[in-house]
């Protein structure tokens, strides 16, 4: 029987526009035998589509790897706690689940659709023509390679090491395959990468625009490396784990590593193509403003590599994360730790206990605060026609007022259109007092329609946040400090002048800040082996109200407080996910990870 491919998993097309009219012509217009397929490349290009459609990205079903660490509250999810009490298993990933294409099955299935292209590549009509001055056999296979790479890197970041399978398995094969060490691992991926680096052109036209560049290449191994060196992959957190090699490095050249990391970031920085959109606030300038642009923007200068939506393939982000008195769901919403965490717009650590930071909390924030969240009081879209009355200033509700009443006697409480205990939706919303205002349109009603905001994998930021770090691990502190302050600077902040253990503390907080909801804190907080600071601790969420004047007024200014929340805890096997136990079954050369 001939395996067909189903044209349902390779819409991906769409988001890259690069459907081509003769491929949509052909005839079947549902399925293509296998045979078919490397007969015509216009099929592997479609083929090769479903790989970018498949990448691991939370815009689609409104669901951040966020909630899994000290950033966001996943409204409703009971997986996601447990899952930040370390209570996940063999049996069961809890909250990981969520999202699509997270699993050890689909992050394996997406790396044999790349082995399966190796195979058969040779056997493909390719004409000779040079686009965007590369061959489009020689464009496709760098893409496979950087697909590959990355596979195994999302693999290898959350399992340590993997089995390295480079052909495709067939039903009638054995799927008998011991884990490779982490260190060979990260040698196949940066060769992989290299390889994808010679072939992948600088830039991308037309159809094209999406794909996988030169530029991501370098990106993405600067990335790997970067990792490779951080604490986790080499340091002793498991002694007596039967296989330490699966998890980190055996010898004690970490320099080295940080080296690697350092000049691999650097190359990215050499090729002098990408740079910090509007790095260089104007006066006049809104610069929260400026930041909020570069997540609803198709394309910037910072962008190395991204997804491209279109409405067809519309997110649901914008109805799962907006405030539910636009008839929001509040699923994504920050927690009081994350907020904390902005510094004043002065440079100085948020601190509670100043009475003047305390009484006006989210005034003279870094400006990054206004473009990352929706916070009590901050200006929104227009209402929905059901809350129009309730909230004719546009403003984001998430605290109560105290009213007097006459005929009772007593105190009322009025509770804002985007709590819990709205008059829109008591029973949706979030519980932080927090939403985030990150990646959402505010020109799409999301109670109705998909907003197609581009997802940015990897972008310019990232690779100066990665030098710096590898260039304060090597003490080349001078030098962290130039690139830390250009991110700095765009977001119109003072320079950084720290040194020594503080200067790595400040450093973290701004990655932190800088790359907040992108998907990095999860592992950034395990590499860096935080996990019991971060997660040993009771969650903090906003309490908001507008108190009563000894006069039975209301104040027009609000009392503001963080209080405890969520209690979250750590054990040190969560550094690493637990292979599922219907893995082990099918291979059973496989050893789990340590803790499980």
């Amino acid at each position: 029987m001939k395996r067909q491919f189903n044209l349902f998993i390779l819409l991906a097309t769409l988001a890259l526009g690069s459907c081509q009219k003769d491929f949509l012509n052909t005839d079947p217009s549902t399925e293509f035998s296998e045979n078919a397929v490397w007969t015509d490349p216009a099929l592997v290009e479609t083929f090769i589509n479903q790989l970018y459609f498949r990448l691991d990205e939370p815009l689609t079903d409104g669901r951040f790897k966020a909630n899994l660490v000290d950033e966001g509250h996943y409204r409703g999810n009971a997986a996601s706690l447990n899952f930040n009490r370390s209570i996940q298993s063999p049996d069961d990933l809890l909250g990981w689940g969520v999202s699509r294409y997270r699993s050890w099955a689909d992050l394996y299935k997406s790396i044999r659709y790349c082995n399966l292209f190796f195979s058969k590549v040779d056997q493909v009509p390719f004409s000779a023509n040079l686009i965007d001055g590369k061959t489009m056999k020689d464009r496709m296979t760098g893409e496979m390679h950087f697909m590959r790479a990355y596979y195994y890197h999302l693999l290898t970041s959350t399992y340590g090491g993997v089995p390295l399978i480079t052909e495709p398995y067939a039903l009638t094969d054995e799927f008998q395959k011991e884990r490779s060490s982490y260190a060979d691992c990260v040698k196949f991926m940066t060769a992989e990468l290299d390889k994808a680096a010679q072939l992948l052109p600088l830039d991308h036209t037309g159809a094209n625009l999406g794909r996988a560049t030169k530029g991501a290449a370098l990106a993405l191994k600067a990335r790997i490396l970067l990792y490779a060196a951080s604490d986790l992959y080499n340091k002793d957190v498991f002694p007596g784990f039967e296989k330490p090699e699966l998890i980190r490095y055996m010898d004690g050249n970490r320099s080295a590593r940080w080296q690697a990391a350092k000049d691999a970031a650097k190359a990215v920085i050499d090729l002098n193509k990408y740079r910090l959109y509007k790095a260089i606030p104007a006066v006049t300038d809104n610069i929260s403003q400026n930041l909020t642009e570069l997540f609803l923007s198709k394309n910037t200068e910072e962008d190395i590599f991204i997804k491209y939506f279109t409405i067809p393939m519309g997110q649901r982000v914008g109805l799962y994360s907006s405030p539910n008195g636009y008839h929001g769901w509040g699923t994504n919403a920050p927690l009081g730790d994350f907020v904390d965490d902005f510094e004043t717009l002065d440079g100085k650590k948020f601190d509670w206990s100043d009475p003047a930071m305390a009484a006006d909390p989210y005034n003279n924030r870094d400006p990054r605060f206004a473009a990352t969240v929706l916070y009590n009081g901050a200006s929104w879209r227009q209402r929905p026609d059901d809350a129009k009355g309730l909230d004719p200033e546009n403003k984001v509700q998430t605290g109560r007022w105290e009213r007097w009443n006459a005929t009772t006697g007593k105190i009322d409480l009025v509770y804002g259109v985007d709590t819990r205990k709205s008059t829109i939706e008591d029973w949706n919303g979030a519980y932080t007092g927090y939403y985030l205002r990150k990646y959402i349109d505010p020109a799409v009603n999301a109670q109705y329609d998909k907003q197609a905001v581009t997802w940015r994998f990897m972008r310019y930021a990232e690779v100066l946040l990665n030098y710096a770090e590898a260039c304060i691990e090597l003490g080349l502190e001078d030098e962290a400090r130039i690139y830390l302050n250009m991110i700095r600077k765009r977001a119109g902040m003072p320079v950084i002048t720290d040194v020594g253990a503080a200067l790595k503390e400040r450093y973290r907080n701004e990655r932190r800040i800088e790359l907040a909801f992108e998907e990095h804190r999860f592992y950034d907080v395990r590499r860096w082996l935080l996990g019991p600071q971060i997660y040993n601790r009771t969650t903090k969420v906003a309490d908001i109200v507008y108190k009563m004047n000894p006069d039975h007024s209301t104040a027009s200014i609000p009392t503001i407080r963080h209080i405890d929340f969520e209690k979250y805890s750590w054990m040190d096997k969560a550094y690493f996910l637990p292979i599922l136990r219907d893995e082990l079954k099918k291979n059973n050369l496989l050893i789990q990870n340590p803790g499980y």
